[in-house]
């Protein structure tokens, strides 16, 4: 295979959507192995989520292992499974003290307008620049929205994410550096 058709090595950093134009016939075993992404079928969320989510996010999203993930779709892709991938991903299960201690200040359900295919990172990022040193702003998903988590880290602010064991995730932001 020359290098102008050889297709880009699968890896924890590569978006999802260059996953999905790269190995279009992946499609399938990434829905099985993320049943979430199944929403990507909405040209809409494949258009705007796939594009800055990468397989490191997705696999956080889902609930899955990255090692497992990356390593199913290398194989599927004909690439070498033995990637060593470790997941640096976990989310510690006790509750944080500003998120206890904290009232919170502002709460947006973004579980409808995601339905809907819009998408929500802009309205998030817009609404967290007006949080004060201490405010806590909540955000309501359907998945734990990691690559809002990781834009948001990138910019000074902390964030916890619980899911309520009804399919409804609590994600609570708050600034770490002063404006």
């Amino acid at each position: 295979m020359d290098q102008a058709t050889a297709k880009p090595p699968i890896t924890p950093e590569m978006k999802v959507a260059a996953l999905l134009n790269a190995y279009p016939d992946l499609e399938a075993l990434l829905y099985e192995i993320a049943p979430a992404f199944a929403k990507l079928r909405n040209p809409l969320l494949r258009k705007t989520v796939a594009k800055v989510t990468t397989l490191r996010q997705a696999a956080r999203v889902a609930d899955v292992e990255l090692a497992t993930m990356i390593n199913r779709l290398r194989e599927a892709a004909g690439q070498s499974p033995g990637l060593d991938v470790s997941s640096d991903e976990h989310q510690d299960t006790a509750t944080p003290g500003w998120v206890k201690d904290s009232p919170v200040k502002q709460t947006f359900d973004a579980r409808s307008p995601i339905e809907r295919g819009e998408q929500p990172m802009g309205r998030v990022m817009a609404e967290l620049k007006k949080l004060n040193s201490g405010e806590v702003y909540e955000l309501i998903t359907s998945f734990v929205p990691a690559p809002l988590i990781d834009m948001a880290a990138k910019q000074g602010y902390e964030a916890w994410s619980t899911d309520s064991g009804d399919g409804v995730v609590h994600t609570y932001f708050r600034r770490t550096s002063e404006r």
